[in-house]
């Protein structure tokens, strides 16, 4: 399947998960209240942990290693099923500990954690490393949408008081397990099942605990700010930065899914030996990153103040400065996404990545230890936003003799410009019309508007190239009607 087909399937489904929370996440926060959705979000990164230690970096080592062996049933069948011993295994452990933590301490909201530990078994059978290893994203898509949409049914038919968060844990978890037996279905037509050995087994362990070590300080940033903000301060301040962080994270989709089609894809070429193609896809990648990410960036900033209120309700006006102060991100990790993503990991230099990973984990546990407690969500969003840049700071450097960054780089002030404009009339827009929905649908009108217009008169070659694209699929799809 071509790269762009498989990045229509990843957008599409990214669309699909940024369109259903905007149904969902209203209505929840409502509902659950900033504690309800402070202790969803703080019971989940706990179990996180046991996640993390119990998958040891499989995951990420296996997309790497089935996109090595797609082309040879054979090998690719061994590979799957000495992989997913391991993996069953290893979680299978973490879910024991797991019971025996549970049981030991005295532990506040222990039915929530019980009901959050089914994500434990759900990494336990998860097999879509397999899906984007062989670039098969219409099976993930597909599956991902069907559990969605009948878990957004079950959570307004079943929601309806702040008694009722565990039904919403219960359901979030539950689809997950659904998913996963939806995946293996398709699985056995792509795989063979062949006897495996321990040996078979054993020699994935070591590379796996070399992805292992940068899935620990990935988890440090990603999940220790909601685990130290509900210990530090309280729930309330973790659903702040819960439904802030949703909302970011929500917009990066869009930027980072060109990262879960490339990954594959470069390990592949890397596996030829054609260096210059990979620069070449490194090129056109980074370049498309900053045409997203710096508008949607300036875009998140400009149209807080007036859209949290109404969407996640007034009980939420905190969450607006949260989300201005960590937007940032996006860059970064849109960056990061390419340099780390996109070729250090795929060319096999997991060490820098880890040096990188480890710098931002460190960094961050810091920060956060000396903001939290004063500053609470606010302070875990300047930790988090230092913490990323530290990240791909690091991999610049590593990166830098090996690729020239300026030349990605020369549309960049293009993109920047066209976004600073455009965040100056979204502003103008809601300083004028104040809080509700109509104002926020003229903000993301008028904004994209703007940028367009802009990236035209500047002559942005991305948006050349995507207007060009776009221009030949229409007439490819006129003849093929004719």
């Amino acid at each position: 399947m071509s790269t762009a087909k498989n990045y229509l399937y990843n957008v599409s489904y990214q669309i699909i998960i940024i369109i259903l929370p905007i149904i969902t996440v209203p209505y929840i926060s409502r509902i659950l209240g900033a504690e309800g959705i402070g202790i969803n979000a703080y019971t989940n990164s706990i179990i996180q942990y046991f996640i993390l230690f119990g998958t040891i970096g499989i995951s990420l080592y296996a997309t790497r290693i089935i996109a090595f062996y797609r082309d040879d049933k054979k090998k690719l069948s061994t590979t799957f099923w000495s992989i997913f011993y391991l993996k069953l295994f290893t979680t299978l452990i973490s879910y024991l500990i797991f019971i025996a933590f549970i049981f030991i301490f005295d532990i506040e909201n222990k039915n929530i954690f019980l009901i959050q530990s089914i994500n434990i078994l759900n990494a336990a059978i998860d097999i879509s490393w397999l899906f984007i290893g062989i670039e098969d994203f219409k099976r993930n898509v597909t599956r991902n949408f069907i559990v969605k949409v009948i878990s957004i049914i079950l959570i307004f038919i079943l929601i309806k008081i702040k008694q009722d968060l565990w039904k919403y844990v219960f359901i979030n978890s539950l689809s997950g397990i659904v998913g996963q037996l939806l995946l293996w279905k398709y699985a056995f037509k792509i795989i063979n099942k062949e006897k495996i050995t321990f040996f078979d087994i054993k020699k994935h362990i070591i590379p796996s605990l070399k992805y292992f070590l940068p899935q620990i300080a990935i988890q440090v940033y990603v999940v220790l700010d909601k685990t130290m903000i509900g210990l530090l301060t309280n729930k309330c301040e973790v659903g702040f930065y819960e439904n802030a962080d949703k909302i970011v994270k929500m917009a990066l989709t869009l930027v980072t899914s060109v990262g879960a089609v490339m990954m594959p894809k470069i390990t592949n070429i890397y596996a030829s030996g054609d260096f210059e193609k990979i620069k070449q896809y490194l090129k056109k990648s980074f370049d498309f990153e900053c045409y997203l990410s710096i508008p949607i960036m300036f875009g998140l900033m400009g149209i807080s103040k007036e859209f949290c209120p109404w969407f996640f309700g007034f009980e939420f006006l905190k969450t607006a400065n949260v989300i201005i102060i960590i937007s940032p991100i996006i860059i970064a990790i849109a960056w990061s996404n390419v340099l780390a993503g996109q070729y250090l990991i795929p060319i096999g230099r997991i060490n820098q990545y880890t040096i990188s990973v480890t710098l931002g984990a460190i960094t961050n546990f810091i920060l956060n230890s000396f903001l939290i407690p004063k500053y609470a969500s606010i302070g875990a969003a300047f930790a988090t936003v230092i913490a990323e840049f530290v990240v791909t700071g690091t991999e610049i450097i590593f990166i830098r003799k090996d690729i020239d960054l300026f030349y990605f780089m020369k549309d960049f002030w293009k993109y920047f410009l066209s976004s600073l404009i455009m965040y100056i009339f979204v502003r103008l827009i809601g300083v004028y019309n104040g809080i509700n929905i109509l104002t926020t649908l003229l903000q993301i009108i008028i904004g994209v508007l703007c940028y367009f217009t802009m990236l035209f008169i500047l002559k942005s070659d991305m948006h050349i190239y995507l207007i060009k694209m776009i221009k030949d699929k229409c007439k490819i799809v006129g003849v093929e009607k004719l």
